[in-house]
């Protein structure tokens, strides 16, 4: 069996349109580059001082983790510099991020969150990066904009994410299918593990929520959750990490959901560096993505942090949470 890695993937796929310039390839090396050096550092987490939280909060009032800020530090050092990017964003950040002036500027903006379900790293919980690209509104050179970062998901040129567990897999569209790759830890290289994937139909009968949150929900959003324990014979799988609960929905197929509630009506999960690019991998992989009345990749972000409820996996039990959550 040949071996593709991730880098021989990639150029074959840009031979197949000759108007690429090259730029959205190298894009895609350095996060894999980034996912490289933050996996590396995830599996020594135990054994060298950047476990813990640092004592500051980040701009959701979240405790921020010594992991959080080196992988939002790594991330930026290495893609701030090739010339593609003319804005970056972050989960962690509270402003756009732009390009140092000594660097040239691209045609691309990247969003994303740096260390996914960061809250479990003490526990050795499998967590992950989430990334988004979009292309800039503005052909113009130079600096990018806000408005270059506030698109809707259906815009997105790539996204993707890595997921860092019992090995560390990333895992990316450009809207021609899904695929993913092992990081072969021997020779620093990810390898084509994962082609072309596609949420089993049907699925797995298994549904992904934190029910501890059920006196919030709403009328409809019980109702759904009632439905499929009666009617479906489903079973619970919740990890509390937002990529591994993904990821073992995009392989194994079911529902993964985080709706709104009481507490938070607009939902917890950040719409631009979480749910959309998750969204964007899996429509590509023949699944469903809404927010319980219209799909995610049609929401138009009005703020940089915006919030979102979604609900994602099987067509068939997306379309089920939108009849409950909507009707």
């Amino acid at each position: 069996m040949a071996v593709v890695t991730l880098h021989r993937f990639i150029i074959e796929e840009e031979r197949r349109h000759p108007e690429a310039t090259g730029d959205f390839t190298s894009i895609l090396y350095d996060v894999a580059f980034a996912a490289t050096l933050i996996s590396r550092a995830v599996n020594k987490a135990g054994l060298i001082d950047i476990l813990g939280a640092t004592g500051e909060e980040n701009v959701h009032g979240e405790r921020v983790q010594k992991l959080d800020e080196y992988a939002n530090k790594v991330i930026f050092d290495s893609l701030d510099h090739g010339g593609h990017l003319c804005l970056m964003a972050s989960e962690e950040s509270e402003q756009p991020i732009p390009i140092p002036e000594q660097f040239p500027k691209g045609d691309y903006v990247l969003l994303y969150d740096p260390l996914d379900g960061s809250s479990n790293i003490d526990a050795n919980v499998s967590i992950g990066t989430i990334f988004s690209v979009h292309r800039r509104r503005d052909q113009q050179t130079g600096d990018g904009a806000l408005s270059d970062l506030l698109q809707p998901g259906v815009d997105q040129v790539a996204a993707g994410y890595v997921l860092y567990g019992s090995s560390t897999m990333l895992v990316y569209t450009t809207g021609a299918g899904v695929h993913g790759f092992t990081l072969d830890n021997s020779i620093g290289a990810f390898l084509l593990s994962h082609p072309r994937i596609e949420i089993p139909d049907p699925g797995k009968r298994i549904y992904s929520v934190n029910e501890a949150y059920s006196e919030r929900w709403s009328d409809g959003q019980k109702a759904l959750v009632d439905r499929l324990k009666k009617e479906g014979k489903f079973s619970l799988r919740y990890i509390g990490s937002l990529v591994a609960d993904f990821h073992r929905t995009l392989l194994y197929g079911g529902l993964f959901m985080y709706p709104a509630d009481a507490e938070s009506p607009k939902g917890k999960l950040r719409l631009q560096y979480e749910v959309s690019p998750l969204s964007m991998v899996c429509e590509q992989a023949g699944g469903a993505a809404t927010d319980g009345r219209k799909p995610i990749l049609d929401v138009v972000p009005s703020e940089l942090h915006e919030r979102v409820p979604c609900y994602m996996g099987n067509k068939e039990y997306v379309e089920l949470a939108n009849e409950c959550i909507s009707g």
